[in-house]
Protein backbone atom coordinates (compact mmCIF):
# COMPACT_ATOMS: atom_id res chain seq x y z
CA UNK A 1 0.00 0.00 0.00
CA UNK A 2 2.71 2.08 -0.31
CA UNK A 3 5.62 2.90 2.81
CA UNK A 4 5.20 4.85 5.55
CA UNK A 5 8.02 6.59 5.30
CA UNK A 6 6.63 7.41 1.76
CA UNK A 7 3.54 8.51 3.25
CA UNK A 8 5.35 10.71 6.06
CA UNK A 9 7.66 12.39 3.27
CA UNK A 10 3.62 13.27 1.38
CA UNK A 11 1.57 14.17 4.77
CA UNK A 12 4.31 16.80 5.66
CA UNK A 13 5.41 18.46 2.21
CA UNK A 14 3.30 18.11 -0.83
CA UNK A 15 5.22 18.18 -4.56
CA UNK A 16 7.94 19.84 -4.55
CA UNK A 17 9.72 19.45 -7.79
CA UNK A 18 9.41 22.70 -9.52
CA UNK A 19 10.08 20.97 -13.10
CA UNK A 20 6.25 19.90 -12.67
CA UNK A 21 3.91 22.03 -13.97
CA UNK A 22 -0.11 20.91 -13.46
CA UNK A 23 -3.24 23.29 -14.07
CA UNK A 24 -6.57 22.63 -12.36
CA UNK A 25 -9.39 23.79 -11.62
CA UNK A 26 -11.43 24.14 -8.51
CA UNK A 27 -15.21 24.26 -8.42
CA UNK A 28 -16.85 25.71 -5.27
CA UNK A 29 -14.03 27.32 -4.48
CA UNK A 30 -15.44 30.11 -2.58
CA UNK A 31 -16.93 27.62 0.08
CA UNK A 32 -16.06 26.00 3.27
CA UNK A 33 -13.86 23.69 1.70
CA UNK A 34 -13.15 25.27 -1.66
CA UNK A 35 -11.21 28.28 -0.30
CA UNK A 36 -8.55 26.31 2.32
CA UNK A 37 -8.92 23.45 -0.41
CA UNK A 38 -7.79 26.47 -2.94
CA UNK A 39 -4.80 27.63 -0.59
CA UNK A 40 -3.42 24.48 -0.55
CA UNK A 41 -3.45 24.16 -3.78
CA UNK A 42 -1.51 27.41 -4.58
CA UNK A 43 1.19 26.56 -1.89
CA UNK A 44 1.47 23.15 -4.21
CA UNK A 45 4.82 23.99 -6.31
CA UNK A 46 3.62 21.84 -8.96
CA UNK A 47 0.90 23.89 -9.43
CA UNK A 48 1.03 26.57 -12.33
CA UNK A 49 -2.72 27.41 -13.03
CA UNK A 50 -5.48 27.51 -10.49
CA UNK A 51 -8.61 28.32 -11.77
CA UNK A 52 -11.51 29.03 -8.63
CA UNK A 53 -15.04 28.78 -9.77
CA UNK A 54 -18.05 29.18 -7.38
CA UNK A 55 -21.17 31.24 -8.23
CA UNK A 56 -20.21 33.77 -5.87
CA UNK A 57 -16.98 35.77 -4.41
CA UNK A 58 -14.28 33.75 -6.72
CA UNK A 59 -12.60 37.04 -8.14
CA UNK A 60 -12.24 38.01 -4.03
CA UNK A 61 -10.43 34.68 -2.80
CA UNK A 62 -8.64 34.74 -6.26
CA UNK A 63 -7.53 38.01 -5.60
CA UNK A 64 -6.85 37.17 -2.13
CA UNK A 65 -4.57 34.10 -3.00
CA UNK A 66 -2.97 35.90 -5.62
CA UNK A 67 -0.73 37.95 -2.86
CA UNK A 68 0.63 34.59 -1.98
CA UNK A 69 4.31 34.27 -3.10
CA UNK A 70 3.65 31.08 -5.32
CA UNK A 71 4.09 30.39 -8.96
CA UNK A 72 0.03 29.66 -9.52
CA UNK A 73 -1.43 32.03 -11.82
CA UNK A 74 -4.92 32.21 -10.04
CA UNK A 75 -7.88 33.59 -11.56
CA UNK A 76 -11.57 33.62 -10.46
CA UNK A 77 -14.69 32.57 -12.13
CA UNK A 78 -18.20 33.54 -11.11
CA UNK A 79 -21.54 32.42 -12.37
CA UNK A 80 -23.14 30.40 -15.04
CA UNK A 81 -21.43 32.66 -17.50
CA UNK A 82 -18.06 31.78 -16.23
CA UNK A 83 -18.63 28.33 -15.88
CA UNK A 84 -17.14 26.81 -19.15
CA UNK A 85 -14.10 29.45 -19.27
CA UNK A 86 -13.48 28.47 -15.64
CA UNK A 87 -12.54 24.64 -17.12
CA UNK A 88 -10.67 25.50 -20.21
CA UNK A 89 -7.23 24.16 -19.88
CA UNK A 90 -7.86 22.11 -16.77
CA UNK A 91 -6.30 18.71 -16.25
CA UNK A 92 -7.54 18.59 -13.65
CA UNK A 93 -11.20 19.45 -11.78
CA UNK A 94 -11.48 19.01 -8.55
CA UNK A 95 -15.11 19.25 -7.05
CA UNK A 96 -16.12 20.44 -3.33
CA UNK A 97 -19.25 22.25 -4.91
CA UNK A 98 -22.10 21.72 -2.37
CA UNK A 99 -24.44 22.15 0.59
CA UNK A 100 -22.61 21.04 3.75
CA UNK A 101 -24.15 18.46 6.41
CA UNK A 102 -26.22 20.35 9.56
CA UNK A 103 -26.65 18.98 12.88
CA UNK A 104 -29.24 15.89 12.22
CA UNK A 105 -28.06 15.73 8.74
CA UNK A 106 -27.12 12.47 6.32
CA UNK A 107 -25.14 12.70 3.70
CA UNK A 108 -27.81 11.48 2.15
CA UNK A 109 -29.96 14.46 3.23
CA UNK A 110 -27.91 16.06 0.82
CA UNK A 111 -29.02 14.38 -2.29
CA UNK A 112 -31.31 16.53 -3.77
CA UNK A 113 -29.46 19.39 -4.12
CA UNK A 114 -25.50 18.60 -4.70
CA UNK A 115 -26.60 15.82 -7.25
CA UNK A 116 -27.75 18.98 -9.79
CA UNK A 117 -24.57 21.05 -8.73
CA UNK A 118 -22.68 17.94 -9.14
CA UNK A 119 -24.45 16.94 -12.65
CA UNK A 120 -24.09 20.88 -14.20
CA UNK A 121 -20.54 20.92 -13.24
CA UNK A 122 -19.71 17.49 -14.93
CA UNK A 123 -21.76 18.46 -17.84
CA UNK A 124 -19.74 21.48 -18.22
CA UNK A 125 -16.28 19.64 -17.45
CA UNK A 126 -17.29 16.44 -20.00
CA UNK A 127 -17.71 19.78 -22.90
CA UNK A 128 -14.86 21.85 -22.19
CA UNK A 129 -12.10 19.24 -20.81
CA UNK A 130 -13.46 15.88 -21.33
CA UNK A 131 -9.49 13.94 -20.74
CA UNK A 132 -8.92 16.36 -17.12
CA UNK A 133 -9.19 13.93 -14.27
CA UNK A 134 -12.31 14.85 -12.25
CA UNK A 135 -11.93 14.86 -8.46
CA UNK A 136 -15.44 14.45 -6.74
CA UNK A 137 -15.62 15.38 -3.02
CA UNK A 138 -19.28 17.00 -3.21
CA UNK A 139 -21.37 14.73 -1.18
CA UNK A 140 -22.97 11.87 -1.13
CA UNK A 141 -19.89 11.05 -2.89
CA UNK A 142 -21.55 7.43 -2.70
CA UNK A 143 -24.40 9.08 -5.32
CA UNK A 144 -22.28 11.91 -7.04
CA UNK A 145 -19.82 10.02 -8.24
CA UNK A 146 -22.00 7.47 -10.23
CA UNK A 147 -23.83 11.04 -11.64
CA UNK A 148 -20.53 12.86 -13.14
CA UNK A 149 -19.69 8.65 -14.80
CA UNK A 150 -23.75 8.59 -16.25
CA UNK A 151 -23.31 12.64 -17.46
CA UNK A 152 -19.93 11.42 -19.05
CA UNK A 153 -21.42 8.81 -20.47
CA UNK A 154 -24.24 10.62 -21.93
CA UNK A 155 -21.54 13.41 -23.47
CA UNK A 156 -19.92 10.09 -25.11
CA UNK A 157 -16.73 10.97 -23.24
CA UNK A 158 -16.51 8.40 -20.19
CA UNK A 159 -13.40 7.46 -19.23
CA UNK A 160 -13.64 5.03 -16.16
CA UNK A 161 -9.94 5.37 -14.88
CA UNK A 162 -10.16 9.57 -14.97
CA UNK A 163 -13.36 10.01 -12.83
CA UNK A 164 -12.17 9.61 -8.63
CA UNK A 165 -14.42 10.16 -5.38
CA UNK A 166 -12.44 11.54 -3.04
CA UNK A 167 -12.17 9.20 -0.24
CA UNK A 168 -9.26 10.27 1.18
CA UNK A 169 -10.74 11.36 4.21
CA UNK A 170 -11.60 8.23 5.55
CA UNK A 171 -7.67 7.08 5.61
CA UNK A 172 -6.34 10.19 6.77
CA UNK A 173 -9.08 9.91 9.76
CA UNK A 174 -8.15 6.16 10.35
CA UNK A 175 -3.98 7.29 10.63
CA UNK A 176 -5.04 10.01 12.89
CA UNK A 177 -6.84 8.20 14.91
CA UNK A 178 -4.91 4.54 15.29
CA UNK A 179 -1.58 6.78 15.02
CA UNK A 180 -3.04 8.55 18.61
CA UNK A 181 -4.13 4.94 20.26
CA UNK A 182 -0.73 3.62 19.98
CA UNK A 183 1.50 6.62 20.39
CA UNK A 184 2.51 6.33 16.93
CA UNK A 185 3.28 9.61 14.49
CA UNK A 186 -0.08 9.67 12.88
CA UNK A 187 2.38 10.51 9.22
CA UNK A 188 4.01 7.27 9.71
CA UNK A 189 0.34 5.27 9.79
CA UNK A 190 -1.08 3.60 6.54
CA UNK A 191 -4.61 2.27 7.13
CA UNK A 192 -6.29 1.56 3.65
CA UNK A 193 -9.95 2.22 3.81
CA UNK A 194 -12.10 0.43 1.27
CA UNK A 195 -16.13 0.52 0.21
CA UNK A 196 -17.83 3.97 0.00
CA UNK A 197 -17.85 7.28 2.10
CA UNK A 198 -20.89 7.59 4.03
CA UNK A 199 -21.54 5.61 7.74
CA UNK A 200 -21.82 1.69 7.16
CA UNK A 201 -20.07 1.71 3.88
CA UNK A 202 -16.87 3.52 4.93
CA UNK A 203 -14.58 -0.54 6.06
CA UNK A 204 -11.09 0.67 7.46
CA UNK A 205 -8.98 -2.30 7.00
CA UNK A 206 -7.30 -2.04 10.07
CA UNK A 207 -5.67 -5.80 10.22
CA UNK A 208 -3.75 -4.74 6.78
CA UNK A 209 -2.24 -1.43 8.05
CA UNK A 210 1.20 -0.56 8.29
CA UNK A 211 2.96 -0.30 10.89
CA UNK A 212 0.95 -3.84 12.12
CA UNK A 213 -1.88 -2.04 14.79
CA UNK A 214 -3.28 -4.99 16.96
CA UNK A 215 -6.96 -3.42 18.76
CA UNK A 216 -8.80 -6.39 20.84
CA UNK A 217 -11.91 -7.10 19.76
CA UNK A 218 -14.22 -4.33 21.81
CA UNK A 219 -11.58 -1.59 20.58
CA UNK A 220 -11.65 -2.59 17.40
CA UNK A 221 -14.95 -1.97 17.18
CA UNK A 222 -14.74 1.26 18.63
CA UNK A 223 -12.42 2.26 16.52
CA UNK A 224 -13.91 1.16 13.42
CA UNK A 225 -17.48 2.84 14.13
CA UNK A 226 -15.15 6.35 15.26
CA UNK A 227 -13.33 6.44 11.61
CA UNK A 228 -17.34 5.31 10.29
CA UNK A 229 -18.72 8.04 11.77
CA UNK A 230 -15.80 10.64 12.10
CA UNK A 231 -17.94 13.16 9.57
CA UNK A 232 -20.87 13.63 12.54
CA UNK A 233 -18.32 13.87 15.36
CA UNK A 234 -17.21 17.17 13.46
CA UNK A 235 -20.91 18.21 12.25
CA UNK A 236 -21.78 17.97 16.35
CA UNK A 237 -18.71 19.31 17.52
CA UNK A 238 -19.06 22.78 15.02
CA UNK A 239 -22.92 23.00 16.46
CA UNK A 240 -24.44 23.99 13.30
CA UNK A 241 -21.75 26.21 11.34
CA UNK A 242 -20.52 23.14 9.40
CA UNK A 243 -19.17 19.92 8.36
CA UNK A 244 -15.41 18.68 7.83
CA UNK A 245 -14.14 21.69 5.94
CA UNK A 246 -9.90 22.14 7.02
CA UNK A 247 -9.21 17.79 7.31
CA UNK A 248 -11.65 17.55 3.81
CA UNK A 249 -9.28 20.16 2.28
CA UNK A 250 -5.92 18.46 3.97
CA UNK A 251 -7.24 15.04 2.27
CA UNK A 252 -8.12 16.72 -1.25
CA UNK A 253 -5.11 18.67 -1.46
CA UNK A 254 -3.29 15.42 -0.59
CA UNK A 255 -5.29 13.38 -3.27
CA UNK A 256 -4.71 16.14 -5.78
CA UNK A 257 -1.19 15.85 -5.23
CA UNK A 258 -1.08 12.79 -5.69
CA UNK A 259 -3.03 12.75 -9.16
CA UNK A 260 -0.27 15.09 -9.94
CA UNK A 261 2.80 13.11 -9.20
CA UNK A 262 1.69 10.34 -11.64
CA UNK A 263 0.63 12.26 -14.36
CA UNK A 264 4.22 13.28 -13.98
CA UNK A 265 5.00 9.60 -14.34
CA UNK A 266 6.13 9.12 -10.43
CA UNK A 267 6.01 5.69 -9.96
CA UNK A 268 4.38 3.48 -7.08
CA UNK A 269 1.72 6.47 -6.08
CA UNK A 270 -1.14 4.62 -4.02
CA UNK A 271 -4.27 6.08 -3.19
CA UNK A 272 -7.69 4.48 -1.96
CA UNK A 273 -10.35 6.17 -4.23
CA UNK A 274 -13.80 5.39 -4.87
CA UNK A 275 -13.85 4.74 -8.95
CA UNK A 276 -15.96 2.44 -11.27
CA UNK A 277 -14.73 -1.22 -9.76
CA UNK A 278 -15.22 -5.01 -10.34
CA UNK A 279 -13.76 -6.01 -7.40
CA UNK A 280 -17.28 -6.41 -5.62
CA UNK A 281 -21.15 -6.61 -6.63
CA UNK A 282 -20.64 -2.73 -6.44
CA UNK A 283 -20.31 -1.40 -9.59
CA UNK A 284 -18.34 1.79 -7.68
CA UNK A 285 -16.42 0.63 -4.47
CA UNK A 286 -12.67 2.28 -3.06
CA UNK A 287 -9.93 0.37 -2.94
CA UNK A 288 -6.35 1.13 -3.03
CA UNK A 289 -5.40 2.61 -6.82
CA UNK A 290 -1.94 2.71 -8.21
CA UNK A 291 -2.11 5.89 -10.47
CA UNK A 292 -0.38 6.61 -13.30
CA UNK A 293 -0.33 8.69 -16.39
CA UNK A 294 -3.58 8.16 -17.45
CA UNK A 295 -5.43 7.74 -13.89
CA UNK A 296 -6.67 4.43 -12.47
CA UNK A 297 -3.03 2.52 -13.88
CA UNK A 298 -4.33 -0.43 -11.51
CA UNK A 299 -6.68 -1.63 -9.22
CA UNK A 300 -4.78 -2.95 -6.30
CA UNK A 301 -8.32 -4.74 -4.86
CA UNK A 302 -9.27 -5.68 -1.04
CA UNK A 303 -6.05 -7.91 -0.05
CA UNK A 304 -6.78 -10.42 2.64
CA UNK A 305 -9.85 -9.66 5.05
CA UNK A 306 -10.09 -10.52 8.65
CA UNK A 307 -13.58 -11.90 9.80
CA UNK A 308 -14.49 -8.52 11.00
CA UNK A 309 -14.18 -6.80 7.87
CA UNK A 310 -15.49 -9.40 5.95
CA UNK A 311 -18.85 -8.75 8.40
CA UNK A 312 -18.31 -4.78 7.66
CA UNK A 313 -18.30 -5.66 3.53
CA UNK A 314 -21.35 -7.70 3.56
CA UNK A 315 -23.31 -4.75 5.72
CA UNK A 316 -21.37 -2.10 2.89
CA UNK A 317 -22.49 -3.45 -0.39
CA UNK A 318 -26.52 -3.26 -0.03
CA UNK A 319 -26.22 0.05 0.92
CA UNK A 320 -24.01 1.25 -1.43
CA UNK A 321 -25.39 -0.17 -4.52
CA UNK A 322 -28.71 1.20 -3.19
CA UNK A 323 -26.89 4.64 -3.05
CA UNK A 324 -25.38 3.99 -6.98
CA UNK A 325 -28.67 3.42 -8.12
CA UNK A 326 -29.96 6.76 -6.62
CA UNK A 327 -27.40 8.46 -8.79
CA UNK A 328 -27.78 6.74 -11.59
CA UNK A 329 -31.84 6.78 -11.58
CA UNK A 330 -31.30 11.21 -11.31
CA UNK A 331 -29.45 11.21 -13.92
CA UNK A 332 -31.85 9.29 -16.33
CA UNK A 333 -34.79 11.41 -14.91
CA UNK A 334 -33.08 14.37 -15.44
CA UNK A 335 -30.50 14.90 -17.90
Amino acid sequence: MGSGATRAAAARSLSTSSSQSARVAVMGASGGIGQPLSLLLKLNPAVTHLNLYDIVHTPGVAADLSHCETRAVTQGFVGDDQLKASLEGAEIVVIPAGVPRKPGMTRDDLFNTNASIVANLAKAAAEVCPKAFVAIISNPVNSTVPIASEIYKKAGVYDPLRIFGVSTLDVVRANAFLGEAKGVDPADVNCPVVGGHAGITIIPLISQCSPKIELPEDKLKAMTERIQDAGTEVVKAKAGSGSATLSMAYAAARFTDSLIKATQGQSGVVECSYVASDVTEAPYFATPILLGPNGVAKNLGLGTLSPFEEGLLKAAIPELKKSIAKGVEFVNKNY
